[in-house]
This record gives structure tokens, sequence and C-alpha cells, in this order.
């Protein structure tokens, strides 16, 4: 069966890389947990690196967290259902608002289970996600400002998650301006600044983040070691937390093209000839998963001689070449990922999850 394997090493040294730069520069930060999807050794293997602050957009999720450590501060990163407010309140003491309907049954909600609810209002800057657009931010503050069982703790943003817009300075310093606002307006204090996010980290590393975004939440860093500017590894940081290991199921030499008529797979996929194949042979290798658990192109195989062929539900097929390479049945083929296909596989019921 195959198997998902998070290197603990790596995760340990990927963390305290992280939290060395953050720390010397004074800035807050919680981990995400959402590419976890709840595995419970995996939650724990955060918790024992001393994370006190865990974020996700799965309520059950934070509900692992919680019965794991419940000291942890557990924050809710999408705005609530309403369907939600009553577990919300319970498993998250954090969470992301866009909403002033949501955000009043918060607070009555709150109020019902004698606690005190802590909110990030996530303010538009231009990806098009969640957010409550700039000019409204006064007024929206203001309606909110006041509820009993509240307190706005920050305010925040996402960028590069939906329409691929990147963070800049500039965009960093009016989300720091509206704090300003907001403060001077209302003569309140706003705590967080909560702009920082693994997009965001390479700002930092070019010191061009401006002074005012005070807190972070990476997840994608942590877990890969990527610069997403560059899409190249941050210097210093390990790429091998996660990698997938699949066992081989079939190896036979077997034509290089598909014999008889061609119409579209399942996937809805036309198989293209080419006729430069025709009378090729070449070692192909089936392996124990599939399309289920997750999509080819998020697959990095370690050895860069493996070409992946195709894929069914179940079965994933490899080109091995025209020598086998003294492989077999049984033997184990490793794979690094890209965050979606770890997301994926994490995700699976049929994939074990395991540390090293």
């Amino acid at each position: 069966m195959a198997f998902l394997k998070l290197k603990r090493e790596s995760l340990q040294h990927n963390y305290q890389f992280i939290s060395d730069i953050l720390d010397k520069e004074g800035i807050e930060w919680g981990v995400v947990s959402k590419l976890l999807c709840g595995t419970k050794n995996y939650i724990q293997e955060l918790i024992d690196l001393g994370v006190t602050e865990i974020h996700d957009s799965r309520v059950s999720n934070l509900k692992t967290v919680k019965l794991l450590a419940p000291e942890v501060q557990t924050v809710y990163i999408k705005p609530p259902a309403k369907k939600a407010i009553k577990s919300i309140i319970k498993y998250a003491d954090v969470s992301f608002n866009t909403e002033l309907s949501t955000i009043r049954l918060l607070s009555e909600e709150a109020g019902k289970q004698g606690k005190l609810h802590k909110i990030i209002i996530m303010i538009e800057m231009g990806d098009l996600r969640e957010g409550v657009l700039g000019e409204q931010l006064l007024d929206f503050y203001g309606k909110i400002f006041q509820l009993p069982n509240i307190t706005v703790v920050g305010i925040g943003t996402n960028l590069n998650c939906l329409n691929g817009v990147m963070p800049s300075q500039d965009k960093l310093i009016q989300l720091s301006l509206y704090k300003q606002l907001i403060e001077a307006k209302f003569s309140r204090e706003i705590k967080w600044v909560s702009g920082g996010t693994s997009v965001v980290f390479p700002l930092l590393l070019m010191h061009q983040l401006p002074k005012g975004v005070n807190h972070f939440r990476i997840g994608e860093l942590l877990y890969f070691g990527n610069n997403l500017f560059s899409n190249t590894p941050v210097e210093g940081m390990k790429d091998d937390v996660f990698t997938l290991h699949a066992q081989i199921i079939e190896l036979i030499e077997k034509p290089k093209v598909p014999v008889g008529e061609l119409q579209t797979n399942p996937s809805g996929e036309q198989f293209e000839i080419n006729e430069e194949d025709y009378g090729k042979t070449s070692y192909r290798a089936i392996l124990d998963f599939g399309l289920l658990d997750i999509t080819t192109d998020y697959l990095i195989p370690m050895d860069e001689d493996i070409t992946i062929t195709g894929a069914s539900s179940d079965m994933i097929v490899i080109d091995l070449g025209e020598k086998n390479r003294n492989l077999k049945v049984g033997d184990w083929i490793r794979f690094n990922l890209k965050y979606m296909g770890a997301l994926g596989l994490l995700n699976s019921h049929y994939i074990e999850k395991i540390v090293e």
C-alpha cells in the first residue's frame, strides 16, 4: 500500500528556520495546518514543535487540535458559515470575518457559551477572494467593535490565493494604514496586522516587508521550503518534509502504442499516438495508487528517468524506458510532491500516513 511519509527532522529544521527569522523581527506567527487534513499524528508533530497557534479552514481539524492541546490558540481562517457558528465558538479562539450578520451571530453564541471570541477583519486587497472593501472598513468596524463577547484583535488580507495577485510593499503598506485609521478614529488598539503568509515571506527575506505587518500565517513554506515568488527552494530550508512511497504491483515490457480503436478514457482523455513509437517497447510499471488520491501533475518522481505515462482511479503507470534497471514487483518508487498533490494524499483514506 502506498504511504505518505513526514520527515520529522526536516519539519523541525524548517520550523526553527522560520521561527528564528520572525522572532528576530518581532513578528508573531501561527502554523497553518489545513494541509494535514486533521491527521492526528501529524497534528501532534506540530504541537511537539512548540507551536502555540494553529490555523485551519475546517472546524473538525481545530477540534482535533483542541483535543490534543487545549492550550494552543486555534484560528478559523475563512468567513464562518452560519450553520457552523456553534462549533466555531467552541473550537476556534479566533476567526476571520467579513460579514456583519455573521459576527452578530458569533457574538450571540459566544455569550451563550460564556466566551470572549476574537476576530480578524479580512480586507480585500485585489485578489478578489474574501475581504471587506477598504472604503467600507471604518463603517464596518464601527458597527462591530461594541458588540458583546467579541473583540477585534486584527485586520488581515490574503493574496495569491484565487487570482494569483502577488503581495507587494504598496499593498502591505496600505493594509498597515487601515490599522492606523481605525486606531485614530475609534481610539481602539488593533493588535495584529496579519498580512504575512508563505507567499509574503520572500519580501521579508529581501527586507521589503513594511514594519506595520506584525503577524504571519505560514503553511506551505513550512512543509515545502519553497519561495513562492521564484518557485525555487529557499536557501537553508528543506524540501523533503513530505514524500510519497508507492509499490510496484506489475512490471512488464509492453508496446509503447495501444492496440485497438481509441476513444476517450474515463478521465475524458484520448491517447495521442506518436508515430515514432510504433514497433517500440518499454518497461512499464504499475503503482498502487491513482487519481482518486492525487492528480499526476502534482507528482515529481525522485528518479528523473521515470516518466508518468497515465493513470486511472486506482493505478498509476510509469515508463522505465528500455531497461528495467533491476527493479522488480514489490520495489518502492518515491515521489516529491507539489502542495495540492500533498493535500489530495492527506485527504485520502487510502494512503497511510507515517512519521520518520
